[in-house]
Parts: structure tokens; sequence; C-alpha cells
């Protein structure tokens, strides 16, 4: 029988997802030595290598692909073991771990986490703020719980639930704010300011516009959509931030807001979790946690 440990298939996923030695090492709290250790243990233990190494970087060989397929499983199926202890104690204690795109993360969490940390309060919440694609990844390997996001996601592994909608607004400088309000055929003519490839509130503006995404502009793009605003304000373009944004956004710049005609653009925000997550029916009530804040939050404009 071979004798693999927990430990190291957590090294071994830390050190697959990292692709480096120190990195993995720091995600894990140990020494880069003592992580070298458990996974030169665990090719031994196996009679295969699982990396390739070079000077900078590791590599997963095609047996070490496959493996880490089965590794992340094993490790997801662990994690749903002291969530079955969780839901059957009754309440909902420990640890929570939520996924928040960029776009949604600054205008909402707060009040999330206050109202969660007032409904539980013997919970303890851990946010991890990235892009949608990182989410997925990182909740299909068991090391988020669940994820608020844009819709849809259409992964059968996941439950979906809708929260809510909200449009798209027109930011634009403060000398423009008494020009007509331009359509989705002026906006292809302007200088549209967009985040980073990868988000997809970006993918959605274009989508509105009707702009594929090889034809977007001079590269200006923002990382943020703070960032966004403030090159508007510096006369730079005109961007699209979803409504939720402006109050926090817009308060600092020397910009205009304005609303388009219907139909306005919009997206579709929602929480999934696993589908086979033991805490499904405590994950439902957090996702209406979720809808009361963002209906408290909703800016009038």
């Amino acid at each position: 029988m071979i004798n693999i440990t927990l430990r190291q298939l957590r090294y071994f996923e830390a050190l697959a997802r990292h692709g480096h030695f120190g990195h993995a090492a720091e995600a894990c709290a140990i020494s880069q030595p003592a992580l070298s250790v458990q996974i030169r243990e665990l090719e031994d233990t196996l009679g295969m290598q699982l990396f390739e190494r070079s000077a900078r970087k590791v590599r997963l060989t095609g047996f070490g692909e496959e493996f880490h397929g089965r590794a992340q499983n094993v490790l997801r199926s662990v994690e749903e073991l002291g969530d079955m202890a969780r839901a059957a104690r009754g309440g909902f204690t420990g640890r929570l771990r939520l996924g928040v795109i960029p776009t949604i993360a600054p205008y909402l969490l707060p009040d999330i986490v206050g109202r969660l940390a007032q409904r539980w309060p013997e919970l303890d919440v851990h946010v991890r703020e990235t892009l949608t694609s990182t989410l997925l990844r990182e909740l299909a390997g068991g090391r988020l719980d669940a994820a608020i996001l844009a819709l849809p996601i259409d992964d059968p592994g996941l439950s979906e639930v809708e929260l809510f909608s909200e449009e798209f607004v027109l930011v634009r400088p403060e000398t423009d704010r008494a020009k007509p309000m331009p359509g989705a055929d002026a906006l292809r003519e302007m200088r549209l300011l967009l985040l980073e490839e990868g988000h997809c509130f970006r993918d959605q503006a274009l989508a509105f516009c009707n702009i594929r995404p090889s034809v977007t502009g001079d590269g200006l793009d923002g990382s943020s959509l703070s960032t966004l605003v403030q090159m508007v304000g510096a006369g730079l373009g005109v961007t699209l931030i979803p409504q939720m944004a402006v109050p926090v956004e817009t308060r600092s710049a020397p910009v205009a807001v304005a609303r388009f005609a219907p139909p306005a653009p919009q997206r579709r925000i929602g929480m999934v979790w696993r589908r086979t997550s033991p805490l499904t029916a405590q994950l439902g009530e957090i996702a209406e946690v979720v809808r009361q804040s963002a209906e408290k939050s909703a800016p009038q404009l």
C-alpha cells in the first residue's frame, strides 16, 4: 500500500499552482527546504517524477498533470468532510472562504461582512478578491466555499443563484455634462476606457458597444474602476462603470454620470458554490444576506 499523506498532497497542489518552490512554501507557511523534502518523498513513494525543475520555474510532467487532477479531488473531498461536520452541528461557525470579483468587492463587502458578523458571530470570514477565472478554479479545487460574481457561469458542477441585476452608467468629463447622451453606436467612435483583459466587466462593456476585443483602442486600459474614473476626469476619454460603484468612485473626480436610455446595459450578479458542498443550506442563507446588502447599497441616480 502506497503511503501518501494529506500534507504531501497539499504541498504538491501548492507547488503545482504556483510553479515556484519559494512561492509555494510561502503559501504553505513552511520553509522552502521542508517543502522540497516533502515533494521529493512523494515522488519517491510514487516512483514517478511529478515536476520538471529548472532554475526559475517548475512545471508538471505528464504524469504530474494527471496526478494533479486526482489530488485536487482528494483534497476537495477532505474539505467537504469538515463541512459535513459543520453542517451537522447546526448553526454556522468556523471559516467561510468567500471569493468576490474586483468590480463588486469594494462596494458591497463592508456591508456584507458586517451583516454576516451580526447574524453568525462565530463565523470567520476569509475574503479572496480576484478575477472570475481564478475564483472558479479555486472553487473547483476546494480552496473557496463560494464566490460572488457576474452570471452566467454555466458550470454543471456549480449551484448558481441570481442575486440582483444592475445597470451600467456612462462616466464622462464634467465639461461634457450637457452633451446629448451617446448610444452604443456613438460610443464606438469615442475613446472608451476599459479594464484590463481578464475582467468580465470589460467583456460586458465591449458586448454592449458591439466592439471586437481585438480592436479596443490605444492601450489605455485600467487595472481598476477607480483608475478608469480618474483617467476620465483627466480628459482621456469616457468609461462605463456599474451603478454600485458610482458613490465611491466619482466623489473625488471631475466627472459627470449619466444613465443610458432603455434598454440600458446591465449585468446579473449571483453567487455560486459546488453542488456537492454539504454547506448548501447555509450558503443559500448567505446568498440572501448578500441580496439584502445590495438592495440597501443601491445608489439613487
